[in-house]
């Protein structure tokens, strides 16, 4: 990732990656700055530290939070897979959505990626194979004009979660 970019998605482990495992069962990584660990509904919470050009982290801890229990909520909810981008998308913001979309592996099909640039005033919603059926061009366009209320009033977490929220009322509950 850039920097100043922040991704709450699950990867695969990159080649030549030496993980620790820790008594909590959280998976350490210092090389590359990250941690996972299960959550109780099986989800896999993953924290990416990121540092901004000016060396400030992009959220606080409680945003992350916030957008962190957004994730689980909605994702437990629906039976889903909803992942957050937060960075530079670039001038093919689409094609770069749905790379990102690919990069989840054999989660995709299942997965409704949310991917936010605030400097560029870009949001895009790609759904998987199978979550399109359940969330389609409506219902991710009713999430990005929520999302876009609430970042007209510079409130990014809060777009975010509210993006969630009506993607998982959409989405109904798991079937």
């Amino acid at each position: 990732m850039a920097p100043g970019e922040t991704g709450l998605v699950r990867r695969q482990a990159r080649s030549g990656e030496t993980p620790v495992l820790s008594e909590a069962g959280m998976v350490e990584d210092p090389v590359y700055g990250h941690a996972r660990v299960p959550t109780a509904s099986g989800r896999i919470s993953e924290a990416v530290e990121v540092v901004a050009d000016d060396h400030k982290v992009p959220f606080s801890s409680s945003q992350l939070s916030r957008i962190d229990e957004a994730l689980t909520r909605t994702s437990a909810d629906t039976g889903l897979l909803f992942t957050v981008f937060v960075g530079e998308l670039g001038g093919r913001s689409r094609e770069r959505a749905e790379e990102l979309h690919a990069s989840l592996g054999d989660s995709a099909p299942e997965a409704v990626l949310v991917a936010v640039s605030p400097g560029e005033r870009v949001v895009e919603v790609v759904t998987g194979e199978e979550s399109v059926r359940r969330v389609d061009d409506r219902g991710a366009k009713l999430a990005v004009m929520a999302m876009v209320s609430s970042f007209t009033e510079s409130d990014l977490v809060g777009g975010i979660v509210e993006g969630l929220r009506v993607l998982g009322d959409h989405a109904g509950s798991k079937h």
